[in-house]
């Protein structure tokens, strides 16, 4: 009777703790930190293999194949939380501000950042693309900064992947 109840609930946190280190997994792969890659691949086929273990020792627990597709759903939701909180890597911000692209920029280069503006054409005729590389654990910050000089502000967010010459942090 208590697998009954606590096989879903087992399995379930299983798999929230196995998908959530799959994200962060993935995102380790992808800016190309292979030794930590591995290092939590370890751990997340580890877990992954005990809740499926678990699994085929009770399918006839219909109750464990829900909580198997609920700790899915909710480990993708908590990985991605949890990389945002970390917030590993870096961001390239493209801003695009109608009338206050100088005091967007000078703001940001008197907070010790590397500003870059290039000369674009919109819709409406000529503007300016300032462009930030910046730590993605200080994004948030940013933004709110360059919206409180400009609510009206157009920005983009990439991923970025600096090759070299990118100095870490805002500049000393």
């Amino acid at each position: 009777m208590l697998d009954f109840i606590y096989g879903p609930i087992l399995i379930m946190s299983m798999r929230i703790c196995d998908v959530s280190l799959d994200t962060i997994r993935v995102i380790l792969v992808v800016q190309g930190k292979k030794y930590y890659a591995g290092v939590v691949g370890f751990f997340e086929v580890l877990i992954w293999v005990f809740a499926i273990r678990f699994i085929f020792q009770h399918l006839d627990n219909i109750p464990n194949l829900f909580g198997y597709a609920t700790g899915f759903g909710l480990g993708n939701i908590i990985g991605i939380i949890i990389e945002q909180k970390i917030g590993f890597g870096f961001a390239q911000l493209n801003i695009i501000s109608r009338h206050l692209t100088d005091e967007i920029a000078d703001t940001l280069r008197k907070s010790k950042f590397a500003v870059t503006i290039l000369p674009a054409e919109g819709g409406a005729g000529g503007v300016s693309v300032i462009v930030i590389i910046i730590s993605r654990k200080i994004q948030k910050e940013i933004i709110k900064l360059i919206e409180s000089i400009d609510k009206n502000v157009f920005i983009t967010i990439q991923s970025s992947l600096p090759l070299r010459g990118y100095r870490l942090g805002s500049r000393k």
